[in-house]
């Protein structure tokens, strides 16, 4: 389970889903009442909820390393899961008259790719198991 590089990758992204939650994404002025505020994942319930469950998952997925299926299944949930938190961070912004992006914000960047290299971890692993069973 560990010797495989989609662990570790993996891992590497449940991580970095967590600590998305601690940092703040976006900085700026509130247009409700003119205070600077910085926005972070603990600010909207259900950016809270959606992270939570998508770190949890990534977490889990991590031990179905029997099923490639299912991880590949799964690593597709959570970029989805990622895009739609994106999204709500995006929507969240609107209510600010000016600000800008924080260094944080390239978190969620670093998730999706060590998302997108589990991917292609299973993806080589499932290739090789297909190779070798052709072969026997």
């Amino acid at each position: 389970m560990i010797q495989r590089i989609q662990s570790l990758w993996m891992l590497l992204a449940s991580i970095t889903v967590f600590l998305t939650l601690q940092f703040p994404i976006y900085g700026g002025t509130l247009a409700a009442n003119n205070t600077y505020h910085q926005l972070s994942g603990t600010d909207n319930l259900l950016v809270l909820i959606l992270t939570s469950a998508l770190g949890t998952g990534i977490l889990i997925n991590i031990f179905l390393y029997k099923n490639r299926k299912l991880q590949s299944r799964i690593l597709l949930l959570a970029v989805l899961m990622e895009a739609l938190i994106l999204y709500l961070y995006v929507r969240q912004t609107a209510q600010y008259t000016n600000g800008s992006y924080l260094l944080w914000s390239s978190l969620h960047l670093l998730l999706l790719i060590w998302l997108i290299l589990a991917a292609r971890g299973i993806y080589k692993d499932s290739k090789l198991i297909r190779d070798s069973n052709r072969l026997r």
